[in-house]
């Protein structure tokens, strides 16, 4: 018999797997936090004998290099990779022996496309397919996107995808589950799909890299990508040279003085409170970050590399958990921190600064005759879906940047569900912009009498 327990790491729209028998197992695309895979081991009574890659990651930093490390495992990454340390170099074909007791045998299968040394992981029980680790290559109903290496190779590579996914169809039974690393939120998919497990033979029948001729699919993969998040170009490098131990300590407590300190400084205090709190009352200057939700993408797309970071919490648990999402994309230590509320984190006699929230019936009672600002934050791609008409667009992942870019007056700034629309609020409340968070569903624009416009 043999297992497969899933790691979710739902903020960043990826998963890590643990497999094995009884006795041994093996690790596939662990995470930074390692020590959650180590708990799973040991819940399971086994040992990690083998932690396996299937690619250079773009996305995130890996944990396989410290839990091989920790645990005594043969570290296992595809052989053309480009690595700084020690690993054992995995080409098309290779073997390794899971838990030999169970049967269970790992055997690599050579699937570029994602990036060009990406590889699959087949596992065999007694010589049949049970399971594929895909990685960034097989999703449900797509494949990872192709654009994260080098713009050069990018339509290459998205022609390696489809071969890879034909691959992958034509050698494997069907009832085979797929399993991919990338595809329930991650940036690393070239678009999101429903469900949350698959099989090679429901891809078969439902996925377009398996339903469509190379040329079409080539050509609707690359018009449909998406912008790539900022500190992608610090991942791969981070990954290549080998990812320092993890501290998830406690940082240094800031208080109040501290705090104003930092603001003045220029650095960046995030408030990881929900967006309802927030808005009620915060630190004047601080941006609003939510813990739930996405937080690590977001922060580490919109922040200047390497900036500090100052994280307010409402409680060193939601401290922790933060920490933890954001050791994942290579914030490593925040410069300080603080637990309570507004009134924990403002100078004796200062007032929390507020800003107002909204629906999107509220603003269809002011726009157009209103004369507001309509900002629009989300994405290129969601916006050619439809619009407001006379809203201005600027995507939140630019907007600090952009700031100076939005008209003047009262601005009413939304996205598609609220939780981008608050971090957008905080950055223009931050630089005394008068402000309305809409919060609400995209949806219900067009209910609420809203003209909306395509194209």
């Amino acid at each position: 018999m043999f297992f497969v327990d899933t790691i979710e790491l739902s903020g960043l729209g990826n998963r890590s797997y643990l497999a094995g028998g009884e006795r041994t197992a093996v690790a596939v695309d662990p995470p930074r936090d390692i020590d959650q895979v180590i708990a799973a081991a040991a819940r399971r009574g086994v040992r990690i004998a083998y932690v396996v890659e299937t690619h250079v990651h773009n996305d995130y930093v890996t944990g396989g290099l410290e839990l091989a490390r920790i645990t005594g495992a043969s570290y296992l990454v595809p052989a053309d990779a480009r690595v700084s340390f020690e690993r054992v170099p995995v080409r098309d074909g290779d073997l390794a022996d899971i838990d030999p007791g169970a049967g269970l045998v790992l055997r690599a299968l050579a699937t570029p496309g994602h990036t060009p040394h990406h590889t699959s992981y087949v596992l065999e029980e007694n010589g049949t397919a049970v399971a594929v680790f895909t990685g960034g290559s097989l999703l449900i109903g797509t494949v990872g996107r192709p654009d994260l290496v080098e713009p050069r190779l990018t339509e290459h590579l998205a022609r390696a995808q489809h071969a890879s996914a034909h691959r992958l169809a034509a050698e494997l039974p069907e009832e085979t589950a797929v399993l991919p690393t990338h595809g329930f939120g991650s940036f690393c998919s070239s678009s999101q799909a429903e469900g949350s497990s698959t099989t090679i033979g429901k891809e078969k029948a439902t996925n377009e890299a398996l339903t469509r001729d190379v040329d079409t699919f080539v050509a609707d993969l690359l018009a449909g990508l998406d912008d790539i998040p900022a500190y992608y170009t610090h991942m791969g490098p981070a990954n290549a040279a080998g990812p320092a131990h993890v501290d998830l300590t406690p940082p240094a407590v800031a208080d109040a003085g501290e705090i104003a300190a930092r603001l003045a400084a220029g650095e960046w205090v995030v408030d990881l409170r929900n967006r309802v709190a927030f808005a009620a009352g915060h630190v004047s200057g601080s941006f609003n970050f939510e813990a739930e939700g996405q937080l690590a993408t977001y922060l580490a797309w919109l922040i200047p590399w390497g900036k500090p970071v100052t994280l307010l919490a409402e409680s060193p648990e939601q401290l922790a958990a933060a920490q933890r999402e954001l050791v994942r994309v290579g914030i490593d230590r925040p410069a300080a921190a603080a637990t309570g509320g507004p009134a924990d984190w403002l100078p004796e006699g200062e007032t929390p600064a507020s800003f107002r929230r909204a629906v999107f019936a509220d603003l269809a009672a002011r726009h157009p005759a209103g004369g507001v600002v309509v900002l629009d934050v989300r994405r290129d791609s969601e916006r050619a879906g439809g619009y407001i008409e006379g809203s201005v667009h600027i995507p939140v992942h630019t907007l600090h940047r952009r700031v100076d870019e939005v008209p003047e007056g009262e601005v009413w700034v939304h996205c598609a569900g609220g939780m981008r629309a608050a971090v957008a609020a905080s950055l223009l409340d931050a630089v005394g912009r008068d402000v309305v968070a809409v919060d609400d569903s995209f949806d219900a624009a067009e209910k609420a009498g809203l003209v909306l416009r395509t194209g």
